[in-house]
């Protein structure tokens, strides 16, 4: 083959391949010629769907943009409520592009400069949801309400960027650190102020209670003595009673049995010394010649 038409050949392929590009699924694609992004016949920007598509080589240059629905999961942000109380709340957004176009005027097809500014927009609308509303109505259901009002206000918003919003949704809502310690603290706070007070009532109750088992103690001691003293006394009235009709049966027995007691309660000990007159009553037993 001739060296130039084989050098012609290479040229008119080398043309056809930059000629084609192809657009994967889930994904689409714009062409910009001169700087402009090309248009069909109805003049809307053209968007090349998944395929194989043709451009002018050199001229034409091929930019592909994520056509699925994405997700935007940004950290927590601080909301400020109707009451001027403050909220930790941590939201994800479903977006997807619907104008391609639009999309790379407004973001130069930068997905994380869509994120950076659709998260903005979506923050705006949260702050305006969560700032006509107080913190009892956020927590006790009106979440639902809130996120459908956010979701209409950032669909709104989102066109100029050309994206669509297909859904907000709250994950979770705290308050910051910073609330929650000091709400903390005053609990802590409040629950020891009450245990003081119960302790403190539980300590005079017990007071009340000890006070009134002494008194009764008391009480109980004294009656216990008076009954006792009153049983003595009886008992010995009733023995008093007893000895002095056993003394009236027989005088002269009941004597010497009473000096006879005397007699061994005196001489315990052979070292016991008693000293007396010899004419001493205490031995008139003794010196008794009667059998």
């Amino acid at each position: 083959m001739n060296p130039r038409n084989l050098i012609i050949l290479v040229l008119l392929l080398l043309v056809g391949f930059s000629s084609i590009f192809v657009v994967q699924e889930g994904e689409r694609a714009i062409v910009k010629r001169f700087g402009v992004i090309q248009k069909d016949a109805e003049g809307e920007n053209r968007v090349y769907e998944p395929g194989l598509n043709f451009k002018m080589p050199i001229f034409d240059q091929v930019f592909t943009l994520n056509a699925r629905i994405l997700t935007l999961d940004a950290p927590a942000d601080r909301f400020v409520t109707s009451e001027q109380k403050d909220l930790m709340v941590d939201s994800f957004v479903k977006w997807r592009i619907v104008d391609f176009g639009q999309f790379y005027l407004a973001t130069q097809g930068n997905q994380l400069m869509a994120e950076s500014l659709l998260q903005s927009k979506i923050n705006n609308g949260l702050r305006s949801e969560f700032g006509s509303r107080t913190i009892r109505e956020i927590v006790s259901g009106s979440r639902d309400e809130l996120q459908k009002e956010a979701l209409r206000a950032t669909r709104t918003d989102a066109r100029e960027l050309g994206v669509e919003v297909v859904d907000v949704r709250v994950k979770q809502i705290n308050l910051p650190r910073e609330v929650s310690e000091f709400i903390y603290d005053r609990m802590r706070a409040q629950r020891e102020a009450v245990a003081r007070a119960h302790r403190s009532e539980g300590q005079e109750r017990a007071e009340v209670i000890r006070a009134g088992a002494d008194a009764n103690a008391t009480v109980i001691v004294a009656e216990a003595e008076r009954e006792s003293r009153t049983i003595r006394g009886e008992g010995d009235g009733n023995a008093a009673r007893i000895y002095a009709e056993a003394y009236g049966q027989n005088p002269d027995f009941y004597s010497l049995l009473r000096s006879l007691d005397a007699y061994r309660t005196s001489f315990q000990s052979r070292e016991d010394v008693l000293v007396l007159s010899p004419d001493s009553e205490f031995f008139q037993f003794m010196k008794s010649k009667q059998p």
